[in-house]
């Protein structure tokens, strides 16, 4: 049988044409497995070695333990997992079930998303390292269809199973609550479960409620009071961009502009706020004028890049603080183009840590007003979002760099403490998995 030659760019080796490949040489799995700087970035397959030289070579490539490649045995979807440092415990982070054309666009996402993860969960104080799971969306699938959403995420939730422990998924973007109680039939590695299987459910509200805590200390950092009577600019309605509004609204802000892509969510957005200040328009996914809008704070609050060389320079706001993940296109120069604008930013795996911590720890069980949640909204607690996000802007101030660097700087010390019990037990599992050749048992 001739197979598909695999090509050796990764950016022209589109997803199709990669499941393609796996198919024709009788495999569903692959991995990419960081051994040191001595032997790099090993594939599991032969053919895939150049992939992992250039994919080595990514700016989003940050010394990652491994990433895992898996083709649905009955969707066909092409499903992954990244593994950023687990120093500090299992991977933790997400599943994204989003549309890419090429497996380098997949790839870099997962690398951006796991680095996120890690960071934000070090900031925040828990025992978990910085993991992502992403399904490619395949073209033409029924998204709607109940059948087709029970197959995949019960293939993805056996996916997770084969890989031993070292990464626990979660809802992201594209997944819901139902999506994960799927996910827990065929694995236990799984939070963000819905509530009647014991888990703590959609994380949109706490998220919400740590951007608003970062909101109010940025506000203070800058001497602005609170938020009563500021005009804030929101982009994206999502669970977490609804539950923000409301919250802000709680606050006593004076006026809110909100915008989103999706026509039923604007409708929706309409109804629910039409007695309050909030101004909701429908946009499409070029349009910038929002950036363009005079306000005390704008709050990304949809997907990631969209403070860019094409945005900064037209933002009217004092504050940037969103829930969205990988606001920045490139860390540093994007970073700087704020500062240089005299525009305070606060990172996004800053604020918008509470997805992370009401699931996290929810097989410890549950309790109303947990305590161990509520404290990261308190502004006594050491390590809560407002005391975080003081520091961070005040480390920033001291020395004469941008917050975004104070905040992967700080996070990334505390990323290299071990687990106080367990240490690095799964770099273990992950040795393990390639002894055995995980890739040859699927």
């Amino acid at each position: 049988m001739l197979i598909l030659t695999m090509p050796t760019d990764l950016a022209e080796l589109g997803l199709e044409h990669f499941i393609q490949w796996m198919g024709e040489l009788g495999q569903r799995r692959a991995y990419f497995m960081y051994q040191g700087p001595e032997s790099g970035l090993v594939a599991s397959h032969p053919e895939l070695q150049a992939l992992a030289e250039q994919l080595r070579s990514l700016r989003d490539f940050r010394e990652h333990e491994a990433i895992f490649l898996e083709v649905g045995p009955e969707t066909k979807t092409l499903q992954s997992a990244f593994i950023h440092k687990s120093r500090r415990g299992q991977a933790a982070g997400g599943v994204r079930h989003w549309p890419y054309h090429t497996l380098e666009e997949l790839l870099r996402d997962g690398l951006r998303l796991s680095l996120g993860m890690g960071r934000k969960s070090a900031l925040a104080g828990l025992w978990w390292g910085g993991g992502k799971g992403v399904i490619a969306q395949k073209p033409g699938a029924e998204l709607k269809d109940t059948g087709y959403r029970r197959a995949l995420y019960r293939e993805y939730g056996s996916f997770i199973t084969s890989l031993r422990g070292c990464y626990v998924t979660a809802e992201d973007a594209g997944t819901r609550p139902e999506d994960m109680a799927e996910i827990f039939r065929t694995t236990r590695f799984v939070t963000c479960i819905p509530p009647e299987f014991g888990g703590s459910g959609n994380p949109s509200v706490a998220t919400a409620t740590g951007v608003v805590c970062a909101m109010e200390a940025a506000l203070d950092f800058l001497g602005l009071s609170s938020l009563q009577g500021k005009r804030i600019c929101v982009q994206g309605l999502g669970n977490v961009g609804s539950s923000l509004i409301q919250q802000l609204m709680e606050k006593g802000v004076g006026e809110v502009l909100a915008t989103d892509i999706s026509p039923s969510r604007t409708e929706s957005a309409r109804v629910r706020f039409s007695k309050l200040p909030v101004d909701i328009r429908l946009v499409d996914e070029e349009d910038v004028d929002l950036f363009r809008e005079p306000c005390d704070i704008l709050s990304p609050n949809a997907l990631g890049g969209v403070l860019n060389p094409q945005t900064i320079p037209f933002i009217q706001a004092k504050i940037v603080c969103g829930g969205a993940n990988n606001q920045l296109l490139e860390d540093d120069r994007d970073a700087n183009a704020l500062a240089t604008r005299n525009i305070v930013y606060v990172p996004d795996f800053v604020a918008n840590r509470m997805g992370i911590v009401r699931c996290a720890n929810e097989q410890y069980g549950t309790l109303p007003a947990d305590p161990a949640i509520q404290r990261h909204f308190d502004e006594t607690w050491e390590n809560s979002v407002h005391v975080v996000t003081h520091r961070i802007l005040e480390h920033a101030q001291r020395q004469n760099t941008t917050p975004t660097h104070a905040a992967n700087a700080l996070a990334d010390a505390l990323s290299e403490e071990l687990h106080p019990i367990w240490g690095h037990r799964s770099r273990t599992i992950l040795d393990s998995l390639m002894a055995d050749r995980w890739h040859l048992l699927g």
